[in-house]
């Protein structure tokens, strides 16, 4: 692939909701521009974009692939992203690498909330955006109806530069309203220009609209428009690319990936209307000949041949003599093996310049690193959403534990939006994702790529142990052998406390005990309270005074009387009302607002408490939901939440306090609790 400049380069992401077409799309270009020789199919798993075997066996985007092609002297690199909510980072990642943006919207679905969502991930970022109205050659598919639809989501900027003409319910060819020509498409993806159809008034319409808003991005084309005077193709052509750049105009393109329908036309539409690398917004200058700098935006994990480090060269250029500087770690890098990756087809290269997207083996770089050198420049990462869909696990086989954690941390440099950690407490290994599918395929993953073979199981709830009143008991341990004996006697008085761990006074008076005993006795106690009666989970909120107690001036020892406090532990923590507590955990829940009285019915039934809702500050037509729920209540509640909400519902939860587990559902837990201990 030769080298090109930043002002021949486009680099745009491709996104929008699960099975609104997007692969597809890539697929369509990739072969229309003559990338690849045959039109790949998802559901034959023969597609560029989705080679991973998951992908393939999902039959859905799972990554973000970078997918280049050249068309009319230009390069474009596609960004093909995952359009189901649980691989989000893959949509974040794209967004964030490319240039501008185009969002698939479905002909027959509309505008659905992953489109939503990546519109307004795009505006947030400050990319150029364009719409393609795909599948219209489904039946039930409507592009006026959906046209409409993106009006009434995305506002005034909405422009359709490529329309259908409907015999019926049957499209009869597409009109490119920029070049003002109409085609006919047939058979084996063939294009025959046809004569203008009658539009009627809709052609007029449309155009005005066109001339409106390119009018818009200029004084001087706004003088000429409101003169009556028409726009020659140049201006219309340059108002429409100043539009779509300062985000003034998104234009809507439309067709079908499958049959080629509007493909030609839309690379057309890339190629002259989208802004070029060098026009992108970004610390400095998009110059081959200035300081180096390149942006890590994706990594992959390959158990072949290391790390796999996707770049964007922002200025300068990056070669195998190239020295940078990690800004995030100042730490100097050796540039090695320099490729262009058109999914998992490598293409060697010398240099990736400024503006291009390109790849790198065994670097010492992490997501979201900035390789310098002659600059001090740092780019920000994007804020990946936060993981909340918690799952324990467990190896399958024996000997496999100690290669968890490590096979593991491989995946999270690949995948920002998955975290792990060890639960010392549960004894649990933690696997947090986006949702179930993602932690499934994270699990698919550790065995593919690293023989990993694991099982997910529920996350252990760390309840807590406590009492209710107070007593007084005894512990003494006597014990007579061949030699010294052993002998440790105790008064204790139990009473509860507001305190986490455990509180030890002694009011002994006289030498009953003698002083030197004392951390012996506080030492039994703390020893045994990391064990309730009841459950065995800790108890909190236990006051202990040593009051009482004997010795022997012989057998007494330090071991004796750590064992009689332990004894009087078990004698008096029965007697004083022992009741389990378990987590609450504070929730803000964002939901649509016809969704407010479902998701409140929804705590309700999870025994949560329901403080208040306020309108969403950042979001119309959003409520926030403020509650206390128990933790153990909460393990499908990001499934029921996205079921609920069509996926565009969220929420943060965060740990509070401990409360009295209710009566009715001690049993069940203490029952669970050792069967736990009895299968250890």
């Amino acid at each position: 692939m030769k080298t090109y400049s930043a002002d021949r380069i486009k680099n745009i992401a491709i996104v929008g909701h699960g099975g609104s077409g997007k692969t597809s799309l890539v697929e369509a270009l990739l072969y229309r521009a003559g990338a690849t020789d045959r039109l790949g199919k998802i559901t034959d798993g023969t597609t560029v974009s989705d080679y991973d075997p998951e992908e393939i066996k999902r039959k859905a985007s799972l990554t973000l692939s970078v997918l280049p092609l050249e068309y009319n002297d230009y390069k474009i690199n596609l960004f093909d992203t995952p359009g189901l909510f649980d691989f989000a980072a893959g949509m974040y990642e794209g967004i964030n690498a490319a240039d501008s943006v185009c969002v698939t919207i479905s002909g027959k679905s509309g505008v659905t909330v992953g489109a939503k969502k990546a519109y307004k991930l795009a505006k947030k970022d400050g990319k150029p955006t364009m719409f393609f109205v795909s599948k219209l050659d489904t039946e039930n598919a409507d592009f006026y109806k959906v046209l409409e639809d993106l009006k009434a989501n995305f506002g005034p900027s909405v422009c359709p530069l490529m329309v259908p003409v409907y015999d019926g319910h049957t499209i009869e060819c597409y009109v490119d309203l920029i070049n003002m020509k109409a085609y006919r498409y047939e058979g084996n993806f063939k294009r025959t220009e046809v004569p203008m159809p009658d539009m009627a008034h809709r052609l007029e319409g449309l155009l005005a609209a066109i001339s409106e808003a390119v009018a818009e991005t200029d004084e001087e084309m706004f003088e000429k428009y409101f003169s009556g005077e028409q726009f020659t193709h140049d201006e219309i052509v340059s108002g429409v690319h100043a539009g779509i750049k300062n985000g003034s105009i998104c234009p809507v393109f439309c067709g079908s990936a499958v049959s080629l329908e509007g493909i030609t036309v839309l690379l057309e539409g890339i190629t002259q209307l989208m802004p070029s690398a060098n026009e992108a917004v970004q610390p400095l200058p998009c110059d081959p000949n200035g300081p180096l700098c390149a942006y890590v935006f994706k990594t992959i994990a390959d158990p072949f041949f290391g790390k796999l480090s996707f770049f964007k060269v922002l200025s300068g250029k990056l070669s195998a003599e190239s020295e940078p500087v990690n800004m995030t770690t100042g730490a100097p890098e050796r540039i090695g093996k320099l490729m262009f990756l058109r999914g998992k087809k490598q293409e060697d290269t010398k240099e990736i310049t400024a503006g291009d997207i390109g790849a790198a083996t065994k670097l010492n770089v992490n997501t979201g690193d900035t390789l310098c050198s002659g600059t001090d420049v740092k780019i920000d990462p994007p804020e990946f959403p936060e993981p909340c869909y918690s799952m324990a696990v467990q190896a399958k086989g024996k000997g496999d534990e100690s290669k968890i954690s490590a096979a593991i941390t491989k995946l999270l440099q690949e995948d920002l939006t998955l975290w792990y950690h060890n639960n010392t407490e549960t004894k649990q290994q933690v696997l947090t994702g986006l949702g179930e599918q993602h932690l499934d395929v994270a699990v698919a993953k550790l065995k593919s790529k690293f023989g990993v073979d694991v099982e997910l199981t529920d996350l252990r709830i760390p309840y807590r142990e406590t009492i209710r009143k107070k007593v007084k008991v005894e512990g003494k341990h006597k014990k007579q052998t061949g030699g010294h004996g052993q002998f440790g006697h105790v008064w204790i008085e139990f009473e509860p406390c507001m305190e986490e761990e455990l509180v030890f006074e002694e009011r002994v008076f006289g030498g009953a005990v003698p002083k030197g005993f004392f951390p012996a006795v506080e030492k039994g106690l703390r020893d045994s309270s990391q064990k309730g009666i009841l459950a065995g989970y800790p108890v909190v909120g236990l006051k202990a005074i040593l009051v009482d107690g004997s010795y022997h001036p012989v057998d007494s020892s330090e071991m004796a009387f750590k064992t009689a406090a332990g004894i009087a532990y078990r004698e008096g923590i029965p007697q004083a009302s022992p009741v389990i507590l378990e987590p609450i955990c504070t929730l803000n829940v964002l939901v649509p607002d016809n969704n407010t009285g479902d998701m409140m019915g929804e705590l309700n039934k999870r025994r949560g408490r329901v403080l208040g809702m306020n309108p969403s500050d950042e979001e119309e037509g959003m409520t926030v939901i403020e509650a206390e729920v128990p933790m153990a209540e909460m393990q499908d509640f990001t499934m029921l939440l996205r079921q609920m909400t069509q996926g565009s519902g969220s929420f943060k939860m965060e740990f509070a306090r401990y409360e009295q587990l209710p009566d009715s559902l001690q049993a069940t837990v203490i029952s669970k609790a050792n069967a736990m201990k009895a299968s250890e």
